[in-house]
């Protein structure tokens, strides 16, 4: 058999645990506060985040034991592989390849937005068209880029030198947020009296929390980035599941928090229905100043900047994954000569970023919609193979592939309808979050673009061997498909 590339071990588990704190923790946190407080209510939004989370958790527990029995880059490609077989991997790839790429230029054109919000006269400079109704700016497209290409430099220069930036971004977001929202709730006319009606008056409180908990894929998507990078742990896999755990407990919290410091600010009623450009910096400001806002600005670039970096980690090694399988060209597999990291996919990712910012934020916001669904796919096809693996009775003693674990057997099939629920509420006509018809559009042509993709290389993907493919994407592992 050919020689099989591989990624060195070099991450840390503080490194991993913030890679999948900050990639769950993004721009959204810290911008959409008032969006999902006019949908649920600050309490309705608090209850669906955490449900979430619940079902984060359930659904984790596949992605532990996965991790732990095949520790290799790619993911939820390789376990829909081994699930399902190679279509189906194609499947899965393709949809999160999408999601994670969305996520880095929804971030970086987040940054952008902070940066407006901030020095207005600085971006709104070099108008070049109006697009969806929004504004497109050169100065804006430049910032974005910027950051982009900072990250992309960071990532090719070593996995460790990402890792250790990830968890120093981290510690300062977590503090920040604490000191924000305590300082928020000791200000004089701030406080719990303002997050009432803590439920959206003009809905039930049973679908304004199902529409937060329908969109739980998306505000949590980031702890499924540890089996991108598990062929690159430097420690046991068996401490994967801890550590996704822990971090979606702490992405709970950072998010009830974040809610908690707009609404107790001023009233919530009255604040969503001003339509800032960025209700929390507006809400902030008005409370603690120039000093809150400067304070909010860092911590929401921290979270932009853990999320570009999480996203950027995942994507190139996803794509090298499925480089190294030959569903994708070569040149995703090959590794930097002096770093040794996957930098074609860096450079990709990034490239397809960059031009985000061009198309205006209402059509990001479209395609962020939709990518909720690939995220959900992955997920689905995550559980559906660890269901497969674990076993109801202990038959096979020496069967290395199944294991004896009903419990957690009916834990993976519980992740399984989850997933399907979270896909049905974006789907279904009537659903608290039915995706609009320009998501679908765009759901519609990047499907397309797959299967025009999949059927240029159908004829040499499905000419692999089975063994042989097996040992490209499991590597030691062939023999446990």
């Amino acid at each position: 058999m050919e020689e099989r590339a591989s990624l060195k071990k070099t991450l840390k588990p503080h490194w991993v645990w913030a890679i999948a704190l900050g990639s769950s923790i993004g721009w959204g946190a810290f911008v959409q506060p008032t969006n999902w407080m006019e949908t649920a209510g600050p309490m309705g939004v608090i209850i669906g985040f955490s449900i979430g989370a619940i079902l984060m958790m359930v659904i984790a527990v596949s992605y532990g034991f996965l991790i732990k029995k095949f520790p290799v880059s790619g993911g939820e490609f390789a376990y829909a592989f081994i699930g399902l077989g190679r279509t189906h991997a194609f499947i899965c790839g393709w949809f999160l390849t999408l999601g994670y790429i969305c996520i880095v230029a929804l971030n970086a054109s987040a940054f952008a937005l902070m940066i407006k919000f901030v020095y207005p006269r600085f971006v709104e400079n070099i108008h070049i068209y109006q697009l969806a109704g929004w504004d497109i700016y050169f100065t804006e497209i430049l910032i974005a880029s910027f950051v982009l290409i900072l990250f992309t430099y960071f990532n090719i220069k070593g996995t460790g030198f990402s890792g250790s930036i990830q968890f120093i971004f981290c510690m300062v977001m977590i503090a920040s947020i604490i000191i924000l929202t305590f300082l928020v709730g000791m200000s004089p006319g701030s406080g719990l009296e303002n997050m009432k009606p803590l439920f959206n008056p003009e809905s039930t409180t049973f679908a304004s929390i199902i529409a937060i908990v329908a969109i739980a894929p998306w505000a949590y998507v980031g702890f499924d980035n540890v089996p991108q990078a598990a062929e690159e742990f430097n420690f046991s896999s068996k401490k994967a599941f801890s550590l996704i755990i822990f971090a979606l407990i702490a992405s709970a919290l950072l998010y009830s928090l974040m809610i908690m410091a707009t609404a107790m600010a001023e009233p919530w009623t009255g604040l969503v229905k001003q339509n800032h450009l960025w209700g929390t910096g507006a809400a902030i400001q008005n409370v603690l100043g120039n000093f809150g806002l400067g304070l909010l600005v860092i911590t929401l670039s921290m979270g932009i900047f853990t999320g570009i970096n999480g996203f950027i980690v995942s994507s190139s090694r996803l794509l090298f994954a499925m480089s190294r399988a030959k569903v994708l060209p070569g040149l995703f597999s090959k590794l930097h000569p002096k770093y040794h990291t996957p930098y074609a996919g860096i450079i990709f990712t990034v490239i397809i970023a960059m031009l985000a910012p061009w198309f205006g934020r209402e059509v990001l916001l479209w395609i962020v919609d939709m990518s909720s669904i690939g995220v959900s796919i992955a997920y689905f096809y995550t559980c559906f193979t660890a269901f497969r693996l674990f076993k109801w009775r202990q038959d096979s003693v020496n069967d290395s592939k199944n294991v004896f674990a009903p419990v957690k057997k009916i834990i993976a099939l519980f992740g399984v309808v989850s997933s399907l629920v979270f896909i049905l509420l974006l789907l279904i006509p009537g659903s608290p979050a039915f995706l609009g018809i320009e998501s679908k559009i765009a759901l519609l042509t990047w499907s397309l673009i797959g299967i025009v993709f999949y059927l240029f290389k159908r004829k040499e993907y499905n000419n692999i061997p089975e063994e042989k493919l097996s040992y490209l994407l499991l590597g030691n592992k062939q023999g446990d498909q």
